[in-house]
């Protein structure tokens, strides 16, 4: 998406300065003064009118591929990336883990249940290797 943003930014570039160029080619309606200074030669190189039609029509063009390009790179500016839909086409919800409220004593093991070694002295000390003094 970078590349395609600075593609258009260099073709906007590159017909504004076009278009700032094209404009300042072409004759006003007071060319008359104009060419008493030398701006009328080029008229030989396209026709009698012919320089007025191709420089008026490059800048139509101009100015439409730059209005083009202001267009998509305002569309490329407000465009946002949606989330993944998933493989299966529809979005999964996240899980919603409760947590459960805070026990205020502490838990006892079932009776069934085994205690672990370490959880008296005397189971301790009836361990083979614990330094405990009996």
């Amino acid at each position: 998406m970078l590349y395609l943003k600075t593609l258009i930014i260099v073709v906007q570039l590159l017909s504004a300065l076009g278009v700032i160029g094209l404009v300042l080619l072409q004759h006003g309606k007071g060319a008359d003064m104009g060419a008493a200074f030398g701006s009328g030669a080029s008229g030989s190189l396209f026709g009698a009118s012919g320089s007025a039609n191709f420089l008026s029509r490059t800048t139509a063009v101009l100015a439409t591929v730059f209005f083009g390009s202001t267009l998509a790179l305002t569309y490329l500016g407000s465009y946002h990336a949606k989330p993944s839909a998933g493989v299966l086409g529809a979005s999964v919800p996240a899980p919603v883990v409760a947590s459960a409220p805070a026990a205020s004593a502490p838990v006892a093991p079932a009776p069934g249940a085994s205690a672990p070694a370490a959880a008296s002295p005397a189971a301790a000390a009836s361990q083979p290797g614990n330094d405990v003094p009996k």
